[in-house]
């Protein structure tokens, strides 16, 4: 007596009747179209293991019922494209959702690579220097005035140059008597720290720090023998040729201020009119 051969599922015969074998496991058509078949995605009908079975991200379709969303255009052996899983040709897709070029105005192509600017995009050929007309592809770009330059165009162009160096200045500028600066070129003279943020003045057209002028140009308490600035509204007391700070104008003998008070001179010391008495 022959071996039966039985459908895997239903365990019905299949002598002399179609089937198909699914990892070395035999099935009558009917149950392997109830266990294995998908549903159309457009008609929602079975998709029967004699028709052709088109599929894409888990999803199938007859191929009678694989078309664009939009204009019914069959996409088999076509290129095609999706959004929420709605299938469309490349026309209708590009037309509906695809961004157009800023420089020449036709679609950007799913697919092709663009270049992106805060909305607005390019093809990667269109992307270029408005001067040198070069692709600037992800290197640096400045816009000015609607246009596009990469870097060094626009340095030759637009960019200030330093009074100092002569070279352009891209960042960290200073401006000093309507004239450019690069802030690591604004330095004193006298002891070359930059002066950008900080308090300095200048001489001659050269710029100092508050102590390189101090020390350099200043006049000489005639007490304790240091600078007096005179800048920023400090206050000193000048009398003939000499000049003191405002808290070393002192009685020589008593000590008391002398600021806003009479007093007396007794060869290069100040006193008071009382400690003057004595002498």
């Amino acid at each position: 007596m022959s071996e039966r051969y039985d459908c895997t599922e239903c365990k019905d015969s299949l002598y002399g009747q179609k089937y198909i074998l699914k990892e070395e496991s035999p099935y009558c058509i009917k149950c392997y179209e109830e266990l294995f078949s998908s549903n159309c995605e457009m008609c929602q009908k079975l998709i029967s293991c004699t028709a052709k079975d088109l599929s894409f991200k888990d999803l199938h379709w007859h191929s009678e019922c694989f078309l664009c969303n939009m204009c019914s255009t069959s996409l088999v052996d076509r290129p095609f494209a999706t959004k929420d899983d709605l299938l469309m040709c490349t026309d209708c897709y590009c037309a509906e959702y695809s961004s157009k070029c800023n420089a020449c105005t036709k679609t950007i192509m799913p697919g092709t690579k663009k270049m992106e600017h805060k909305g607005i995009s390019w093809h990667e050929k269109c992307f270029t220097c408005k001067s040198c007309q070069q692709p600037m592809g992800t290197k640096s770009f400045v816009k000015k005035d609607g246009n596009n330059y990469c870097l060094d165009c626009y340095e030759k162009l637009f960019a200030l140059q330093c009074v100092h160096c002569k070279k352009p200045i891209t960042t960290g500028g200073v401006s000093y008597h309507d004239q450019p600066w690069h802030k690591e070129c604004f330095l004193c003279i006298g002891c070359k720290m930059q002066l950008a943020g900080k308090r300095f003045t200048s001489r001659d057209d050269v710029t100092y720090c508050l102590e390189c002028f101090c020390n350099l140009f200043a006049k000489k308490c005639a007490y304790c023998t240091d600078p007096i600035s005179g800048l920023g509204g400090s206050k000193y007391i000048s009398f003939e040729d000499r000049q003191w700070h405002n808290n070393c104008f002192n009685c020589r003998k008593c000590s008391m201020s002398l600021v806003g008070r009479g007093f007396l001179t007794f060869e290069e010391d100040i006193l008071c009119p009382d400690c003057g008495k004595d002498i």
